[in-house]
């Protein structure tokens, strides 16, 4: 045993130390070594506007945004409500009206 913590990502045995971080070569995933142990970051969402965003808040999408594999448009000024934030590039799950469920980024969203 190398006595180094497992991934807290991916649970892989094979991190290793790099500096100040520990480094996961499965999954890429980087901590620090003064982290503690099962301490998640709250992962903290901003709109284009710098204000955080919540699950359920309704947000103004502020760009025309084409809608992938169509010919629709998201409008500019388009109220989308009872948002629910998840991982990934597209952090914003919703439904918007007249087009369905779909995922955008925050940077193209503000608080209404």
């Amino acid at each position: 045993m190398s006595g180094l913590p497992k991934c807290p990502q991916c649970g892989s045995e094979y991190a290793y130390e790099d500096g100040t971080m520990y480094v996961c070569p499965e999954c890429a995933h980087e901590w620090a070594k003064d982290a503690p142990a099962g301490a998640d970051d709250a992962r903290v969402v901003r709109d284009a506007n710098g204000n955080v965003l919540q699950d359920g808040d309704t947000v103004t999408v502020i760009k025309d945004l084409k809608v992938k594999g169509s010919s629709s448009v998201v409008k500019v000024g388009t109220k989308v409500k009872n948002i629910r934030i998840v991982e990934g590039d597209h952090d914003i799950d919703c439904k918007v009206d007249g087009i369905g469920a779909m995922q955008l980024k925050s940077e193209f969203v503000r608080k209404a």
